[in-house]
């Protein structure tokens, strides 16, 4: 794709999103969209940021890694959003990335989140994150479950070196676009939960990251601050990407 067809198909998610907005009579400057430039190739990664995206969306450490100073170098100087599982093992190698990274939205774990918090405090670093919640139950998807989402999100809230900023996850794979609504009404409801409990820590954690191509006006129908879009920007993903 050329950096002129990337930019006609972020005017059009952005166009869908402020559709999305309008019928839900919440205002477009309240939904962030991350492209997610996951298995896509740095060449074509750089064309996505010349062609207007500000904030990038990677799945492994390893692209991120290999992407870090070409991206920094760039006078556009994306953002980029971890959005896939992020193991304890290359906590390090994400900060040896430098601050190009400015938020991990898959933590599932206390003992994830006291890993990447000590290591960034170590570094001299507060590293936004939110915590990933499987509201389908799929066993296929990654995330608290829904009855410990809160809980594990107010201990997340103290732990030194990470500012919470709310919760994440991934949508019903399903056709049922009620079904797949239902979820994502109840991250919304776990976020409200979380912001009343007011715990330490958790007066920020206002985001709701959820919405892809296939379903994000579903998504900003329940409150969406952040769609995470690739496809519909990119194009379809090569086999296992």
């Amino acid at each position: 794709m050329s950096t002129e067809a990337i930019s006609a198909a972020i005017a059009q998610v952005t166009a869908r999103i402020e559709a999305a907005c309008t019928a839900a009579g919440r205002d477009p400057q309240e939904v962030t969209l991350v492209v997610a430039t996951k298995t896509v190739p740095l060449d074509r990664t750089i064309d996505a940021v010349r062609a207007g995206a500000v904030l990038l969306g990677e799945s492994r450490v390893q692209d991120i890694a290999a992407k870090a100073g070409t991206l920094t170098a760039l006078p556009e100087r994306p953002r980029v959003h971890m959005i896939g599982r992020l193991q304890s093992n290359k906590i390090n190698a994400l900060l040896r990335a430098g601050d190009v990274v400015t938020c991990v939205e898959t933590v599932d774990s206390h003992a994830l989140a006291e890993a990447l918090g000590s290591r960034a405090a170590a570094a001299g670093r507060t590293i936004d994150v939110l915590v990933q919640v499987n509201v389908s139950g799929e066993e296929t998807k990654a995330g608290a479950a829904p009855d410990d989402a809160v809980a594990l999100a107010t201990a997340v809230a103290v732990v030194p070196g990470l500012r919470l900023r709310g919760l994440m996850t991934i949508g019903l794979n399903s056709p049922d676009a009620d079904r797949v609504r239902a979820g994502y009404a109840l991250l919304r409801e776990l976020r409200d939960a979380l912001l009343a409990s007011r715990a330490p820590g958790t007066s920020q954690a206002t985001e709701l990251s959820m919405g892809m191509s296939g379903d994000l006006e579903l998504a900003i129908a329940e409150g969406a601050t952040i769609v995470r879009v690739g496809t519909a920007i990119l194009g379809a993903r090569p086999a296992g990407g």
